[in-house]
């Protein structure tokens, strides 16, 4: 999804992730490639244990060694001053000076991310203090001048309670207020607003588009909420099983699915389950089946076993990601590039 007039922010280059058990080895991640332009925001997307929170923890170096992941291939990233660094081969002091400061990550649970045992003004001046070289006074101004800016009421008194004094939309804005507190030129939003209610699950996302806007950072948006893609992200990557089946501009995708598996996603949405003219509402889509174990894929496609179109070939031998159209990809023998790319190619 790169253009040759635009330089990507982030480039993320064959990444596999794998974890060592006593029943075998475990490949969250397999051979995923995508790129993220500056101001842009990019959704990942899939179902639970499709690999997408691993992507992300691999991206920040932030799985635990206790977990001895085997982690391969490239992850480039352009940092505010130009200079192209390898997020994967960064030696730790360079990745802590870039973590938390120029890429920042707002995890899905703030309850469990935030410290119970410090305020909320101590949690983010700590980050301001160690990047930018402010003292504690200057710091903890400039921490309420973040929560004034993610809409938090009473600031001042709010910067001196704790995470268990603020409601579950409250610690959300507390986290984003944490992640941009250094002016990231990358957010990772790994599912932000799984746990909130409507009303503060779209007060938070018009939060972080204003944000967006005003700072041009770029956004990896990590979820399982196609009605938040729609409206929020401008490229979206589909993972199944570890790796990606299909990416795309949102417009294009939304607009014709090409591969069985993002099909199915878009089918299983409740505004598919009626049709126009019809008096009751069709039976809810589902996919059939469920996700194969990491420990024992199958040979072939990882989708071939619940898919309604599998063909001969599919269940031995696994398909390539091909380019269908410049600025499209998707992994399937059902699939062929457009033939005027075809001609350009």
């Amino acid at each position: 999804m790169t253009t040759a007039t635009s330089s990507p922010r982030l480039v993320v280059d064959s990444l596999s992730t794998s974890f060592p058990t006593e029943d075998g080895l475990i490949r969250s991640v397999a051979d995923v490639s995508f790129a993220i332009q500056p101001g842009k925001t990019t959704a990942l997307v899939g179902e639970s244990g499709s690999g997408k929170s691993v992507t992300s923890l691999t991206l920040m170096r932030l799985l635990p060694r206790t977990a001895n992941a085997q982690v391969s291939g490239g992850v480039r990233f352009v940092t505010r001053e130009g200079k192209t660094v390898d997020l994967l081969t960064l030696p730790e002091r360079e990745m802590r000076a870039l973590r938390g400061n120029q890429l920042s990550m707002i995890f899905q649970e703030p309850m469990t991310s935030l410290n119970p045992v410090f305020t909320i003004g101590e949690q983010i001046a700590e980050s301001v203090r160690l990047h930018k070289g402010l003292d504690r006074q200057a710091a903890l101004a400039h921490a309420k001048r973040m929560l004034d800016l993610v809409e938090i009421p009473a600031a001042a008194q709010r910067l001196h309670e704790y995470p268990h004094q603020l409601s579950g939309g409250m610690r959300q804005r507390v986290m984003i207020a944490l992640a941009m507190a250094c002016d990231p030129t990358l957010l990772i939003a790994d599912e932000p607003t799984t746990a909130l209610d409507v009303t503060i699950q779209a007060q938070i996302l018009v939060l972080m588009r204003r944000l967006q806007a005003e700072t041009g950072m770029s956004i990896l948006f990590i979820t399982h909420n196609l009605g938040v893609v729609a409206h929020h992200a401008d490229d979206v990557v589909v993972m199944y099983a570890g790796r990606v089946v299909e990416s795309a501009p949102v417009r294009p995708l939304f607009a014709q699915p090409e591969h069985p598996y993002t099909q199915g996603l878009l089918a299983c949405l409740p505004g598919k389950a009626r049709q126009p003219g019809q008096p009751k509402p069709r039976r809810l889509f589902a996919i059939r089946g469920q996700v194969s174990s990491p420990l024992a894929p199958p040979p072939g496609c990882a989708f071939e076993p619940r898919c309604d179109h599998a063909q001969a070939g599919c269940a031995t031998a696994m398909p390539p990601l091909i380019d269908i159209r410049l600025d499209r990809q998707a992994r399937c023998t059902r699939v062929q590039p457009d033939a005027h790319f075809a001609r350009l190619a």
